[in-house]
């Protein structure tokens, strides 16, 4: 009898695979002000995740500046030109598709990541938001891809821009981003 044979009476047991690393799926950034930890939504925005880890892993958002920064509504960055036209299209990532989620799902609330895009819904490619507080008008019409979890008082010490567009003179920059994955084991 062989050990892979159950005993008589008793069920086959089933193989099971590991658990998926919730780490894969945390981002840290770190900020000026201290570390934020952002929850990662595959469930929502597949397709928006893997970029933002592939960017994150290749230090592509190391040293970015928070270029638009809107009080009462939110910080945006992810541009490494600091002037909100760049993107990660140079380095050869294409723009992504909308990957939208129902209000019902997933609301644009005070610590939601949601991807920045222009008119073009599928423009979506390296730009991003943290939201300060909610904004209703924006759920269905941007895409969600993660929420902050711990931290976001470091997102509010982000220095806020000026006008009606929030342009940062002097702005903020992420130091770091990483896939909680990649780190050793605290």
């Amino acid at each position: 009898m062989s050990d892979e044979t159950p005993a008589e009476g008793q069920a086959p047991q089933e193989a099971t695979a590991p658990a998926e690393d919730p780490r894969e799926n945390t981002l840290i950034l770190e900020l000026k002000d201290g570390k934020v930890t952002i929850e990662l939504r595959p469930d929502l925005a597949p397709k928006h995740v893997e970029r933002i880890k592939a960017l994150a892993r290749a230090g592509f958002y190391d040293g970015t500046p928070f270029h638009r920064v809107i009080e009462g509504f939110m910080a945006q960055g992810g541009d490494p030109t600091g002037t909100g036209t760049g993107g990660a299209r140079e380095q050869g990532y294409p723009d992504l598709p909308a990957e939208f989620s129902p209000p019902a799902k997933a609301r644009f609330v005070r610590g939601t990541c949601g991807m920045a895009r222009t008119n073009n819904p599928n423009s979506g490619n390296s730009q991003f938001f943290i939201m300060f507080a909610p904004a209703p008008s924006l759920d269905g019409q941007y895409t969600i891809w993660g929420r902050v979890i711990s931290g976001m008082e470091a997102v509010d010490k982000i220095k806020r821009g000026t006008g009606p567009n929030g342009i940062v003179q002097g702005p903020d920059k992420l130091i770091r981003a990483r896939v909680a994955a990649d780190e050793p084991a605290a």
